[in-house]
């Protein structure tokens, strides 16, 4: 590949990546059926016809920005647990994981939440498991650290989590202060709830 055929390559990899983070913004701004391709080249500078050059139509720009964020949550949080050896660690560093990601993709997860039902089946099902494989992990480590609870239950803390850290849309502004006070407080909130003892009775 020439030096030009990169840069060209690599100019369109950006242009895509911006478009879709264009529709992240006005997907959890307007709501995905009220947000035109027009608008997401509009956000991007370029014209709405220009949008097809990388997606097939809006809802692949959808299918795209779901899956993006499922494929980078996975690959992240394989990363944490082979790094990390005990289970409080490996937890710890994974709330750490999370809750930066929700506090720096507030729009992303806003997303997630309210348009999945608009995805096409193929692209659905293969959210949903690359989901289940991101609970699944923390849910394993979960066990490590109740041994004496089922991998019910710890899919259970871990999803009471996740509503706790992912709460971001609705609980935290987009200053870089409040964003970091934040993003420690839900870490600190959500690690005591993982590992809280079970209830007696």
């Amino acid at each position: 590949m020439t030096t030009e055929q990169t840069a060209r390559a690599t100019a369109k990899a950006d242009r895509r990546q911006a478009l879709l983070q264009a529709a992240a913004h006005l997907f959890a701004e307007r709501g995905y059926t009220s947000v035109r391709l027009e608008d997401l080249g509009a956000a991007c500078g370029i014209s709405g016809p220009g949008v097809y050059r990388h997606f097939p139509g809006k809802n692949s720009v959808l299918g795209e920005l779901l899956l993006q964020v499922s494929r980078d949550l996975l690959g992240g949080a394989q990363q944490v647990v082979a790094r990390e050896g005990t289970a409080h660690g490996t937890l710890t560093a994974l709330v750490r994981f999370q809750a930066e990601f929700a506090v720096a993709h507030r729009d992303v997860i806003a997303v997630q939440d309210r348009e999945m039902r608009h995805l096409q089946a193929q692209a659905r099902a293969e959210v949903v498991r690359l989901q289940r494989a991101y609970i699944g992990l923390w849910a394993g480590e979960l066990v490590r650290a109740h041994p004496d609870e089922d991998h019910d239950t710890a899919v259970f803390r871990a999803q009471a989590a996740f509503g706790l850290l992912n709460s971001t849309p609705h609980s935290v502004r987009r200053s870089p202060a409040e964003q970091s006070g934040r993003s420690t407080l839900l870490e600190r909130m959500a690690l005591a709830a993982l590992l809280a003892g079970p209830v007696d009775g």
